[in-house]
C-alpha cells in the first residue's frame, strides 16, 4: 500500500500541505481534482519522488511505479513515436543507464528490469497507441512542432495522457 503520513510542503510563504495523510491500498485507484494551484502537481511530484516533503514521511512499495506526464502540448522536434516512449521515464532512463553502465552486476539488473517492462515491445506498443488515436506512421515519425498549435494541444494531450493510463502502477 501507498502511504503518506504527516506531510508538509510550502513555497514560500505559502502551505500546500499542513500534516496531510492518506493510505491507498494496493488495487484501489485514486483521483485528485481540486483547483488550479491547489498542489495535485506537487502532491504526484512528492508520491513519485521527484519532490521532497518538507516534513513527514511517503512509503512507496518497491514494485509500484508512479509516472507523471506532462500537461502541456509538445511542441519540439521529437516525433510522436518519441513524446510517447518518453512518458516512460523509467523506461528512457534504463535505456540511457545501459548504454554506459560498466558494472556487470548493474548491467545484469538494468536488463532484467527492461526485460521485465517489455521494453523490446514499447515501440510497437506505442506504434498501435498511436494508430488506434489516428496517427498513420507517416504522422507519427512528424516532428511535433510541425502540427498546428491547436491540433498539438487536442492530439498530443491525448497521447500523453493516454500512454500514462496505459502503464501499469502495481
Amino acid at each position: 500500500m501507498l502511504r503518506f503520513e504527516q506531510i508538509t510542503y510550502r513555497i514560500g510563504p505559502r502551505t500546500l500541505f499542513d500534516g496531510a495523510s492518506a493510505t491507498v491500498n494496493t488495487g484501489h485507484r485514486v483521483g485528485f481534482v481540486g483547483r488550479n494551484g491547489t498542489g495535485k502537481t506537487t502532491l504526484l511530484g512528492m508520491l513519485s519522488g521527484v519532490t521532497e516533503p518538507d516534513s513527514g514521511t511517503i512509503s512507496v512499495p518497491s514494485r509500484w511505479r508512479i509516472g507523471i506526464t506532462r500537461q502541456e502540448a509538445p511542441d519540439g522536434p521529437e516525433n510522436l513515436l518519441e513524446i510517447v516512449l518518453a512518458a516512460d521515464q523509467e523506461l528512457a532512463s534504463l535505456n540511457r543507464e545501459a548504454k554506459t553502465a560498466t558494472d556487470p552486476g548493474r548491467i545484469a539488473e538494468i536488463h532484467v528490469r527492461l526485460h521485465d517492462k517489455g521494453a523490446s515491445r514499447a515501440s510497437a506498443r506505442a506504434a498501435r497507441l498511436l494508430a488506434g488515436l489516428g496517427f498513420d506512421e507517416a504522422a507519427q515519425q512528424r516532428p511535433c512542432h510541425s502540427f498546428s498549435d491547436g491540433w498539438r494541444k487536442r492530439r498530443g494531450g491525448q497521447v500523453l495522457n493516454i500512454e500514462f493510463l496505459s502503464q501499469a502502477v502495481g
